[in-house]
């Protein structure tokens, strides 16, 4: 040891700066937690379709619809440009 103390910061916290004190989240949590709330989604998708399928078919349909009027409006946009 030297006047400045011991080496490596003496327990004064990480001197790695890729290490962080406390818990942190691994990518792996990361990773599942996108998978189950992926799945939940899923789930719901399913269950919304086997409850009303009437009200779903018609969502599906004005979704269709919008997409439709909006490449429309793109190619109208890019067909001005021309």
């Amino acid at each position: 040891m030297g006047p400045s103390g011991p080496p490596h910061g003496g327990g004064q916290g990480p001197t790695d700066p890729g290490q962080h004190p406390g818990p942190r989240r691994t990518p792996e949590v990361a990773v599942n937690l996108k998978k189950i709330l992926t799945w939940l989604v899923v789930a719901f998708v399913v269950f919304y379709i086997i409850q009303a399928p009437e009200a779903s078919a018609a969502l599906v349909k004005r979704a269709g619809n919008a997409l439709g009027d909006a490449a429309q409006s793109l190619s109208a946009f890019v067909g001005s440009l021309v």
